[in-house]
């Protein structure tokens, strides 16, 4: 006679088959989340093969938690409940591709860097540069609605949808928007489970509004002395007519792990503004002129990087979580959102705290876009570590911003909620989980308010 588990398993297998069913130790171990190992991971190929996984899972009662190369599964609370590991990395179709109308519809699986390669034979892309890089897949970047530098001249993944398509624990499947991007009827589902982080449903494909690439980049790099420089050249750039693509304010630190050799710093510069530009030779002519200029003014040295240095970098820049080498380790990252104006005085105050707690720190801050990471690097004691976060957070609320945990010990996370205080909206944010996952399976207690 079966047990429960064995029941489960089965009806698992009739769904995707026996060889896509897994509850072996060094497959599950692998899709782990803080430390919670799920029992079983699953690997269907087809949307209709989630939406039956989903039902299976609400009628069992199993926590559920979807994922492809796990870039973002240590982002979030400890989950409550974790069974079974959805995973989609089966799931890599192109279901259509119109390079004239700009628009694509891919599975959740296809990982970034394949879709950007499949987009350049016709000098097209798809403008993100989120943690993970090339190995994110599509429906973890919509999930956690995750981006990099980019964002300042495209947006975020929310801006590049047309539609999607969402599997639901009901063994459902809903199509939200469509595949053209003048397509806008009723309520924007999309934008709903868009930053869910799989806390509603699952998306199984994402209909995408495509980009035509720049005719050429280019990457200058500012030395600065100070914040009040940094802030100086900010503002300058920011109010001129240009419009940069990308524009990172680095510490030494960061810097010493991005630039690795690219261009010796100078030994008075502890900060360097990383900007670049797009467009045709003219274009980057006319950057090149004005960034010299303000330069010039701010009192800032500029250097110009060789394209492959510049693409090493940028690369490291957005993918940062996984820069740091040797016997360095990232023991914290926090992510802070706040109004552009008040973005230099963030990181003057989380430096005047790592300073007071004499812990080293990594600073990668969007200026142009008010996002800032800030990456503490080697372990600290846990009571250390909590009263940096509450400090901090007492600051980002000062600015008229917010600090969310980005990455810390499962220790850290057992004592504090990632997310920070819920908003006035959470009551509403309640009623819409009930309402679209009314057993709570779906990545339980990882979302806000441990939702």
């Amino acid at each position: 006679m079966m047990t429960g588990l064995e029941s489960v398993q089965t009806e698992f297998a009739a769904i995707v088959g026996g060889d896509r069913v897994a509850g072996d130790d060094a497959a599950c171990n692998a899709l782990a989340v803080a430390g919670r190992v799920p029992r079983f991971a699953i690997y269907p190929r087809m949307a209709e093969q989630v939406a039956a996984a989903l039902k299976c899972t609400a009628d069992h009662n199993l926590a559920v938690i979807p994922s492809r190369n796990a870039t973002k599964l240590g982002i979030g609370n400890i989950p409550a409940r974790y069974d079974v590991a959805l995973s989609l990395k089966e799931m890599n179709n192109v279901w259509h591709y119109e390079p004239e109308d700009l628009t694509a519809t891919v599975e959740a699986g296809m990982k970034l860097g394949d879709l950007q390669r499949m987009l350049c034979r016709h000098r097209l892309w798809l403008p993100l540069d989120p943690q993970g890089g090339a190995r994110a897949s599509v429906g973890g970047i919509l999930a956690a609605n995750a981006s990099g530098p980019l964002r300042l001249l495209y947006g975020a993944p929310r801006d590049m949808i047309v539609g999607m398509t969402i599997a639901t624990t009901e063994g459902k499947i809903i199509k939200a928007g469509g595949r053209v991007v003048k397509n806008v009827a009723g309520y924007d589902l999309t934008k709903l489970l868009i930053g869910s982080f799989g806390t509603l449903g699952v998306i199984v494909e994402a209909h995408l509004k495509l980009f035509p690439l720049p005719a050429g980049r280019a990457t200058c790099v500012f030395e600065l002395a100070n914040l009040e420089a940094a802030r100086d050249l900010r503002k300058r750039i920011v109010n001129s007519p240009l419009t940069p693509m990308r524009m990172v304010l680095l510490n030494s630190e960061a810097q010493a792990m991005v630039a690795q050799g690219a261009f010796q710093r100078r030994p008075d510069a502890q900060w360097t503004l990383w900007v670049e530009a797009g467009g045709s030779e003219k274009v980057l002519q006319r950057y090149a002129r004005e960034l010299e200029e303000f330069g010039r003014v701010a009192g800032a040295p500029i250097v110009w990087l060789e394209n492959q240095d510049a693409e090493r970098g940028w690369e490291r820049i957005s993918n940062f979580h996984s820069c740091p080498e040797g016997d360095l380790s990232v023991s914290m990252i926090l992510k802070g959102a706040f109004p552009i104006a008040h973005v230099e005085d963030f990181v003057l105050r989380a430096h005047q705290e790592a300073d007071r707690l004499k812990s080293r720190r990594a600073v990668y801050a969007q200026v142009g876009s008010g996002v800032v990471h800030v990456c503490f690097l080697n372990p600290s004691e846990s009571s250390t570590t909590l009263t940096l976060i509450q400090s901090l957070r007492t600051v980002a609320k000062e600015l008229r911003g917010s600090l969310v945990i980005e990455r810390c010990d499962a220790e850290i996370k057992r004592q504090i909620d990632v997310w920070d205080s819920p908003g006035i909206d959470f009551e509403i944010m309640g009623k819409v989980k009930q309402a679209w996952d009314p057993k709570g399976i779906l990545s339980p207690g990882r979302f806000v308010g441990r939702l």
